[in-house]
């Protein structure tokens, strides 16, 4: 390997590290506030985390399958990077008996 070679492979190396960090600190204030918690809460209601992707029609089910998969993979950078503020957000999510159908 040359030594340019070296030189921009560090520089990809170092630009994807950054890319992550910064990604992982969105997600940390996202999930630092109320309203970036609901937001965060409705996109994993609605990528069926929380519910069976279960339909008759394959293509359905696997298309549902792999909107679970996306809301998984947000609900595990939520656990690797802000753990405890899962559990305030499934907190403020809880339906009152005032307000279940």
């Amino acid at each position: 390997m040359t030594d340019d070679e070296l030189i921009l492979q560090q520089l990809q190396e170092e630009a994807a590290r950054l890319s992550q960090r910064q990604a992982d600190d969105d997600l940390k204030w996202l999930m630092g506030t109320p309203v970036g918690r609901r937001i965060t809460w409705r996109l994993l209601e609605r990528a069926r985390v929380f519910a069976s992707t279960f339909d008759q029609h394959a293509g359905v089910m696997s298309f549902n399958e792999g909107l679970r998969s996306h809301g998984l993979q947000l609900l595990s950078e939520i656990n690797r990077l802000c753990p405890h503020q899962y559990s305030v957000m499934a907190q403020e999510n809880i339906q009152k008996p005032e307000e279940q159908p």
